[in-house]
């Protein structure tokens, strides 16, 4: 797998995010504090605005295949990002994370994410230009995952059972109380850590399970790795203020794990027929963003059917 990204294109990138984050943590969120609906749209329409520039340098200094194979591959990680909302919203809900602090989670691990996102990404690039055939594998875990999606149900998450949580407690000392902001704090001389801590573990390992099935998406639209690559943090960098934007009508969105089941099964499906015939990228930005508008225009105009109450 070959990258069409020169070292000055990956070193500018990569200084430009570093620089944008010390920016958001540094200054504009120093203090912690309960993020508003409309900073959270304010920086929505920040980061969204910053991947489409981003994408229309591409599509400008890389040529219009370049160009179209990010912004596929941003739409497909984009879309999945707002599935993972949900399951952190879960994890903010079991922790009861304060929602002055709840940023401060969100930053660092989002921060952690893309570390990790980095290694899979360049650890998949260097397997599949060596051994071709995985991209066969890839495309049937897909397909796994898009039936996975549709049968997990919400009252299968469980944070208390995630394994670095668990991982962590039996191995180190954790306090049940939260002390301010802080993630560790000495007790008896004893350090231990914060249930801030451990939330921020979980939403770790939240996105470890998710980047299983969207980094691979994403090489089904694109085989470069710095289009995979800045398309997947692009994609991450405004997970965080898309939560406080939609954390309060993501059960609006009821369709939209059947369309995300629909994008991983046509994902899947392209990459098991890549030998025999090579679906145009122009197709499946359009199938990619299609069943996207569909899917949310018909939980808008289809309303889910609300939760009967408990019989007392």
């Amino acid at each position: 797998m070959t990258t069409v990204g020169t070292p000055l294109f990956w070193v500018g990138f990569n200084v430009v995010v570093l620089g944008m984050l010390a920016l958001d943590l540094g200054v504009f969120h120093r203090k912690a504090h309960a993020v508003s609906l409309k900073e959270a749209a304010v920086w929505s329409g920040v980061w969204i605005g910053l991947a489409c520039l981003f994408g229309i340098g591409v599509w400008e200094l890389l040529g219009a295949d370049y160009g179209k194979q990010y912004f596929a591959g941003y739409l497909i990680e984009k879309a999945l990002s707002v599935d993972n909302l949900f399951v952190i919203l879960v994890v903010m809900g079991f922790f009861a994370v304060p929602k002055e602090n709840q940023h401060k989670v969100l930053f660092w691990g989002v921060l952690g994410a893309l570390v990790l996102r980095a290694l899979f990404i360049f650890a998949g690039a260097a397997l599949l230009s060596r051994f071709h055939w995985l991209m066969y594998g890839f495309g049937l875990l897909l397909i796994w995952s898009a039936f996975k999606l549709v049968w997990q149900k919400e009252d299968d998450i469980n944070p208390e059972k995630n394994f670095l949580v668990r991982a962590y407690r039996r191995f180190f000392p954790a306090t049940p109380h939260y002390v301010g902001a802080a993630f560790f704090v000495r007790e008896e001389g004893v350090r231990k850590a914060t249930p801030l801590f451990l939330a921020v573990l979980a939403v770790e390992a939240v996105d470890l399970l998710f980047a299983v099935d969207s980094i691979p998406a994403v090489f089904g639209v694109s085989q470069d790795a710095f289009i995979v690559y800045t398309s997947n943090i692009f994609a991450i960098l405004g997970l965080r203020s898309l939560f406080f934007l939609l954390s309060g009508v993501m059960d609006k969105f009821h369709l939209l794990k059947y369309g995300l089941c629909l994008i991983l099964l046509f994902v899947g499906v392209k990459m098991l027929l890549m030998d025999v015939y090579k679906i145009p990228i122009n197709l499946s930005l359009l199938v990619i963003g299609g069943v996207l508008l569909l899917t949310v225009a018909a939980s808008l105009l289809f309303p889910a059917k609300p939760k009967a109450a408990d019989e007392t």
